[in-house]
């Protein structure tokens, strides 16, 4: 079993690795086997936890620098271990300086810290004091990150997903606003669960899209593959088992869900670059494209506000005006440009 005083290069490329979402498997599985193993080692890692975000910031709200915060990182924990780095052998304390952080840098787009930070006092191993972390997709893009338990996640333009520092150790619960693309990680001692206002998932290992922006009138979750528990948290407060194939619809006025049998194939097609609307009503797609292209887009006409439309598109090659046009061939509406500004009439 690991000892913090003899195998202390390993265990901070471990921590380090970690926070910053590189872990494998393996590695994820060494490291909790060494929280377990003695109070002192979770004192450690608490320890080493207030090193990290101090070296990013204790603001609300930051832009991450990953390869600033663990150079301070590893400057913070040589002068807290001082005596204890002299004493590695030359070989492991060249790979402790020498840890690749390209593969870090790539796996966090923008982290913010939400909560402050809540330092540790004695040796209580309370996780749940320290901030949560937040990952953000800005308007006008996408971003793909990896849990650390290894689950990929991809986040549409306006979307956030939020999980403590407990996450692949005690539990694996996130948060989500917005829409996010989830490839689980089977573990089964630790459902996955994705929590919002009005529904909520439970899974082992699976792929399922989530779809929850607060200002859609619709809450969607469509499985790929596996199996998902859905809560639903606002109406009947029924549970729900999906099969792949099938997605849930939730009105969020109403509470009223509806179980619907689809291909859900390309549900993911977003991940992919692609824009896809399905019998979507006219103010969600509206507010998909403000999303995806940064623009403003009023409908000035709530006739319109119960239009549905069907459509692929191309967002990277494919202009607002080129989409717009297309919606506007069905004659439908019409639309006028101003600025970055679009007004669709009814025509």
């Amino acid at each position: 079993m690991m000892d913090t005083r003899n195998n202390i290069a390993e265990i901070d490329e471990l921590i380090a690795g970690y926070f910053a979402q590189s872990l494998n498997k393996e590695e994820l599985a060494e490291l909790q086997q060494w929280l377990k193993f003695s109070n002192e080692n979770r004192t450690y890692f608490l320890q080493a936890q207030e090193l990290w975000f101090s070296a990013i910031s204790a603001n609300h709200a930051i832009r991450f620098n990953s390869e600033k915060a663990f150079q301070r990182f590893l400057s913070a924990t040589i002068a807290m271990n001082h005596d204890s780095i002299n004493e590695i052998p030359p070989k492991n304390r060249k790979r402790f300086f020498e840890l690749n952080f390209l593969k870090v840098a790539a796996a966090v787009a923008v982290l913010m810290i939400v909560a402050g930070i809540s330092y540790f006092v004695g040796s209580t191993g309370n996780y749940s004091q320290l901030a949560d972390v937040t990952v953000e997709a800005p308007f006008g893009s996408k971003t793909k990150m990896y849990l650390p338990d290894g689950t990929l996640v991809w986040l549409n333009a306006g979307s956030r997903i939020s999980y403590t520092n407990e996450f692949g150790i005690n539990d694996r619960n996130v948060k989500l606003d917005g829409e996010g693309y989830f490839e689980v990680t089977k573990n089964a001692d630790l459902a996955f669960k994705v929590a919002t206002d009005e529904m909520n998932v439970q899974v082992l290992g699976t792929k399922f899209n989530f779809r929850n922006f607060d200002d859609d009138d619709e809450s969607i979750i469509t499985l790929i593959e596996g199996n998902v528990a859905v809560d639903n948290c606002i109406g009947s407060h029924k549970r729900y088992v999906l099969h792949p194939n099938q997605r849930i619809v939730l009105d969020k006025r109403t509470g009223k869900v509806e179980l619907q049998k689809i291909d859900a194939s390309m549900v993911n097609d977003w991940t992919k670059g692609l824009l896809s609307f399905d019998e979507d009503k006219l103010p969600d797609i509206v507010r998909e494209l403000e999303r995806t292209y940064n623009v403003e887009i009023e409908i000035k006409d709530d006739t319109l506000n119960q239009l549905r439309f069907y459509g692929n598109f191309m967002r990277g090659s494919q202009s607002i005006d080129e989409v717009l046009d297309v919606i506007a061939s069905t004659g439908k509406l019409k639309y006028k440009k101003i600025e970055r500004r679009f007004e669709l009439r009814k025509k």
